[in-house]
């Protein structure tokens, strides 16, 4: 605990005086980031420099940032790899039919810069995707349609269904 300043001295230096006092003691020997530079000391004025540093620091991905076309157009550029991951033509046709829907959606909305995105043909991309499955791969088997099976309907009272 520091000691009261005695009355009559200045606060500069009675802070001074204990400053002095700590450097003799040691307690500014081996303080974290001695004889570091300070970041972005000379670095030139930013403005953004909170925004840019909280990116960084939170580790949020900088495409979060880009505008929703700008978005779709990386997806549809990503697509190949994307698609190649599913295993039925069903998921892959549903992930095109999601796309293409996404990509409407933001030519209907008539905010933020003007960015050409096109839809996707799913036929195109399905051939693609059948070309670049391995070979080892066997085409899987799409589900059947199972009818279900009639089980014996319970009666229940009128009393029963009215509460259920």
């Amino acid at each position: 605990m520091t000691k009261r300043k005695p009355p009559g001295m200045k606060s500069e230096d009675w802070v001074e005086a204990q400053i002095q006092e700590a450097q003799k003691q040691g307690e500014f020997d081996n303080l974290p980031g001695a004889g570091k530079p300070i970041p972005r000391l000379a670095d030139p004025p930013d403005a953004d420099w909170w925004v840019k540093d909280f990116i960084r620091r939170e580790k949020i991905d900088a495409d979060a940032l880009l505008p929703p076309a700008l978005l779709l157009r990386k997806e549809k550029e990503r697509l190949r790899e994307t698609v190649r991951k599913l295993r039925t033509e069903r998921d892959v046709r549903d992930h095109i039919a999601e796309l293409n829907k996404r990509i409407m959606d933001c030519l209907r909305d008539s905010t933020g810069p003007v960015i050409p995105v096109g839809r996707v043909d799913p036929d195109e991309v399905v051939r693609q995707w059948a070309i670049d499955r391995p070979a080892s791969a066997a085409p899987v088997p799409t589900e059947p349609a199972v009818e279900p099976v009639a089980s014996p309907v319970k009666k229940t009272s009128w009393w029963q269904r009215l509460f259920s």
